[in-house]
């Protein structure tokens, strides 16, 4: 309640901006998929990011890590909340449009609630926690459903190997915001620094194995500002933007913006690569976000205040 109650003028203006930054990720995978391949594409992100944040931290007078077992942590969490999930993005936007990887994407907290529930002491699933992860889980259902039953439909495995992709990058989300609370006694600018840092790093060896992107013609001005864009603003920035209101507004105000992502990346893709969506994501993206407010809880939380008060 207290974070609730934090929330200013510019911690909404902030918010709004963050959803806004985030949601344009989604349309510029999509531009880049086409020329630049999913691992090169996320080497550049976690690059670019990685190389700005640094001159950041340099200027400050930081460093990243003060021991090996600061390392060990910013690898592990550079894996899951960066090199996994911008490669398995990517992968699935090559067959899926930006809204709809963006609506797969937004099933992060729910996931979160279940990794928190089994990996952690303080945070166990209570009921309104439970019906919301259902309702999350009906959403993705009605999201797969068609695919799901037209298996004999040509490309039908490839969209569903697609959307799998896009979930994975949810799931790897989610242990990345558990195993992030190892890095708590840092500060939120050395944690970005090292998580984008480490992540470059393990993508270098898999990206001259696998993708050999120097065999491949030269990406065309629009694939490389999307990925200049997607790594300074979409990755660089919003660190900043989101730990200012973290500190400020509280981790339960951050599941705003996962409501809001969705909606940004929907209007920006029609937008920019006049995409549309079937009705059936529509109605996936409404259960999902109706789960998204039932683990939230605020809306419970006053409705039982208004009751207390009538009474």
């Amino acid at each position: 309640m207290t974070g609730e109650l934090r929330m200013g003028r510019s911690e909404w203006l902030l918010l709004f901006g963050l959803a806004a930054i985030w949601g344009s990720s989604f349309p510029f995978y999509k531009i880049m998929v086409a020329q630049i391949p999913p691992m090169t594409i996320a080497l550049g992100r976690t690059a670019i990011a990685a190389l700005a944040l640094n001159l950041v931290l340099r200027a400050r007078g930081e460093r990243i890590a003060a021991t090996r077992w600061d390392a060990f942590w910013f690898l592990i969490c550079g894996i899951l909340n960066n090199a996994l999930p911008f490669s398995l993005i990517a992968f699935g936007e090559i067959r899926l449009s930006a809204g709809l990887a963006s609506i797969l994407n937004a099933t992060t907290p729910i996931f979160g609630i279940l990794v928190a529930h089994m990996l952690t002491d303080n945070e166990r699933l209570t009921g309104p926690r439970l019906a919301g992860v259902l309702l999350g889980f009906g959403g993705v259902a009605v999201l797969l459903g068609p695919g799901l039953f037209d298996s004999g439909a040509a490309g039908s495995g490839g969209r569903l190997l697609a959307e799998a992709a896009c979930l994975s990058s949810a799931v790897a989300y989610a242990f990345g915001g558990v195993f992030s609370r190892r890095l708590s006694g840092h500060s939120a600018l050395r944690i970005a620094t090292g998580q984008a840092t480490a992540a470059a790093l393990v993508m270098i060896p898999l990206v001259v194995v696998f993708d050999r992107p120097w065999t491949m013609p030269m990406p065309g001005p629009a694939a490389l500002l999307s990925l200049a864009a997607i790594g300074l603003a979409c990755t660089a920035l919003t660190y900043v933007m989101y730990f200012r209101i973290m500190r400020v507004a509280g981790a339960t105000n951050m599941l705003l913006v996962t409501l809001l992502v969705p909606v940004s990346a929907l209007i920006l893709a029609a937008l920019l690569l006049g995409e549309t969506l079937r009705p059936n994501a529509f109605a996936g993206m409404a259960l999902i976000a109706l789960g998204l407010v039932a683990i939230d809880g605020r809306v419970f939380r006053r409705v039982r205040m208004l009751n207390t008060t009538r009474s």
